[in-house]
C-alpha cells in the first residue's frame, strides 16, 4: 500500500507523536511519503485562475503543489494530520487545500481518486475536533475520495506531549494504534459513493449546458470530453 502523510505542523508536539504512533502500524510493509507544513507548501494562492483556464502545471506554485498532489493521486492512503488552530485547521493547511481545487468534482476531477481511502488525524487543547476536521473532509469529498475517516482528542492536561498524564499518553497512543491497524488490510473503493455520485451528475449536467453555450470548450469542459463523461 502507498501512503502519503501530509503533516500540518513541523513542530515534534502532540501532532507528531500521534502521526508516529499511527504509522508505526503502517511502516513495515507500506510505502510512505511525508510531507511537512509549512516546510512543504506553496504560497498562498494568488488568485491568477490559470489553473482553471489553462492547467495547474502552470500555476506560479507548481513546484511545490505538484509533488503533493502526484503523491496524493499515486497514493491508496492519504493522512492528513495537524492541530486544531482556533477551532479549525491550520492557515498553512487551508493554503494547500486552496491550491487542489481545479481538481473539484465541479472542474476536473481525478478519476484516481474515486478509489481513494482519507484519514484526518487531529488534536486540540480541548475543543471540538469536528469543524477544524471538516475543512479537510470537505475537500477530499469534492475531491472524489469516496472514504474519509476521522480520528480528534483533546488533549485537556496541556499543549506539551511530555507534560500529558502517562495515563492519557498512552491511551491516545493506544486509540491511535488500533484506528491504524484497521487499515492495514486496506482494499480501494469501488468507487464513488452515494454523495460523491450525486456531486459528480449534478457537475456533468452543469459542463453539458455550458458546452452548448460556447462554440469551444473550456479547459474543464476539454477535460470532460477527453475522459468520456460528455460529448460534443
Amino acid at each position: 500500500m502507498k501512503i502519503t502523510v501530509i503533516t500540518g505542523t513541523e513542530v515534534k508536539g502532540c501532532t507528531w507523536h500521534l502521526k508516529e504512533s499511527f504509522l508505526s502500524e503502517l511502516r513495515d510493509d507500506n510505502e510512505i511519503q511525508e510531507f511537512y507544513l509549512p516546510r512543504d507548501n506553496p504560497q498562498f494562492c494568488r488568485g491568477c485562475k490559470i489553473c482553471f483556464f489553462v492547467n495547474e502545471s502552470k500555476c506560479p506554485h507548481a513546484d511545490k503543489v505538484m509533488p503533493i498532489w502526484d503523491s496524493m493521486v499515486n497514493s491508496d492512503l492519504i493522512v492528513w494530520a495537524y492541530p486544531v488552530y482556533v477551532l479549525r485547521t491550520p492557515g498553512h493547511v487551508k493554503t494547500l487545500l486552496d491550491h487542489f481545487g481545479c481538481h473539484w468534482m465541479v472542474h476536473r476531477p481525478e478519476p484516481k481518486m474515486f478509489t481513494k481511502t482519507a484519514v484526518v488525524l487531529t488534536q486540540s487543547i480541548g475543543a471540538p475536533n469536528g469543524s477544524a476536521q471538516d475543512d479537510v473532509a470537505t475537500s477530499m469529498s469534492w475531491l472524489g475520495v469516496p472514504r474519509v475517516k476521522r480520528l480528534g482528542f483533546g488533549m485537556i492536561d496541556g499543549v506539551i506531549w511530555e507534560e500529558l498524564k502517562p495515563k492519557r499518553r498512552e491511551k491516545f497512543i493506544r486509540k491511535t494504534k488500533a484506528f491504524a491497524r484497521s487499515l492495514k488490510n486496506l482494499k480501494p473503493a469501488k468507487g464513488l459513493n452515494l454523495k460523491g455520485k450525486f456531486f459528480f451528475e449534478i457537475c456533468k449536467a452543469m459542463q453539458k449546458y455550458l458546452l452548448k453555450k460556447t462554440d469551444k470548450p473550456s479547459a474543464d469542459g476539454q477535460y470532460w470530453i477527453d475522459q468520456g463523461w460528455i460529448s460534443l
